[in-house]
């Protein structure tokens, strides 16, 4: 009796359809993995791409949705940014100004981006880099691979492209210490407000300025003549410069070579191995800095950073697979009471530009340990 129930159930189901049957989808989890970067601040963005109608605060609005929407967070939208910006007479575009303004509102971290590509055309496409600016200068940058459970049975679990950006950071790490010095001229920084040299983000909005600012010099300067005379002059001094550095640096001669080598390190190769064996620079990256360190009894000493704590660069297309994978997902689990599926976010700039600061602010985090374990949810009947 029993197996002849079992055949009707079944029978009644395939002649009802797949309808009733439960669909079973796995929702994605995210928190926030660092208790000192709860407090959160969002600054205008800069659009630094050649589309102008692209306005950077819708960016920056679309970014501070999606980071209040994860738990741990606490963010201050952008006019309270700006108003505190103003009230103090600081720059945003400075490290000094945005550290200034977080201390002030008491927050953690202040989050800066620019849009470097853009197009909202099918298919779509957005280039993206963010920098999150800590409020504490002795924070420092917190690697890809940092809090991801290392060293325990989940490490098993762990995508392979994970491991493979977390490798490369910490083999590009210790390459540093052992790349010798070439002796090329240094490059002139481009200064802030007030001296200090800004990195991401920053950066790039102070080169955009400064080359905006000697355009619009160049076109106030109607001398041309003189112009062009001070550049021959400037080709000229600097080939004399060059002819004169060429004679005065001569190859030397194998022989020559030999002996310097010779009398500055006597060692020969196999020697040379031996005494580096075991020896480390002090400053040398392992993979021990991807675990959190045990709690201390003294604090650590403040050693000023002027890096951003957390900086992520991506570029994301409307025709690639994964993206489109992963924007039907996200899809399927926001309530939209619009009469479209999916691929309307391909096609309404709005929905694009926050779905991208949705997979911008996820990838972030979860490169560092923000991606919690994912939720099962079952659907009957049509999918919502």
């Amino acid at each position: 009796m029993a197996q002849r129930l079992a055949i009707v159930i079944a029978v009644l189901y395939l002649i009802a359809g797949c309808s009733h049957l439960p669909v079973i989808e796995h929702q994605p989890q995210f928190h926030n993995p660092f208790p000192q970067l709860s407090r959160v601040g969002v600054a205008p963005f800069y659009n630094l791409s050649t589309e102008g109608t692209l306005d950077g605060k819708q960016v920056a609005l679309a970014y501070f949705n999606e980071l209040q929407a994860i738990p741990g967070f606490d963010v201050t939208p952008i006019g309270i940014i700006e108003l505190k910006a103003q009230e103090l007479g600081v720059d945003l575009s400075s490290y000094e100004g945005l550290r200034l303004v977080a201390q002030k509102l008491g927050l953690d971290a202040i989050v800066v981006g620019a849009v470097t590509d853009y197009t909202p055309y099918y298919p779509p496409r957005m280039a993206l880099q963010v920098d999150w600016i800590a409020a504490n200068p002795g924070f420092h940058p917190i690697p890809t691979g940092y809090g991801l459970p290392w060293g325990t049975p989940a490490e098993e679990e762990i995508p392979q492209s994970l491991v493979q950006a977390t490798e490369f950071e910490l083999a590009r790490a210790q390459l540093q210490t052992q790349t010798p010095d070439a002796g090329a001229p240094a490059l002139v920084p481009v200064p802030s407000a007030r001296g200090e040299t800004p990195h991401g983000v920053l950066a790039m909005v102070q080169s955009r300025r400064l080359k905006q600012l000697e355009l619009s010099s160049a076109k106030k300067d109607s001398t041309h003549s003189g112009v062009r005379e001070a550049r021959k002059n400037e080709d000229s001094n600097r080939d004399q410069q060059a002819a004169s550095e060429k004679d005065r640096v001569k190859p030397a001669s194998a022989a020559h070579v030999a002996e310097t080598a010779e009398s500055k390190n006597p060692l020969t190769l196999a020697q040379y191995h031996e005494a580096a064996a075991g020896q480390l620079p002090a400053d040398w990256p392992d993979p021990s800095g991807f675990v959190p360190a045990p709690p201390s009894a003294v604090k650590p000493a403040l050693r000023p950073s002027m890096r951003p704590v957390m900086t992520h660069t991506r570029t994301y297309n409307g025709n690639d697979s994964d993206f489109t994978r992963t924007l039907e997902n996200y899809y399927a689990f926001r309530d939209d009471a619009r009469i479209s599926g999916w691929q309307a976010y391909l096609t309404r700039s709005d929905d694009f530009i926050r779905f991208c600061c949705h997979m911008h602010l996820t990838e972030m985090l979860t490169a560092r340990g923000g991606a919690s374990e994912s939720r099962v949810v079952w659907h009957w009947g049509i999918r919502r």
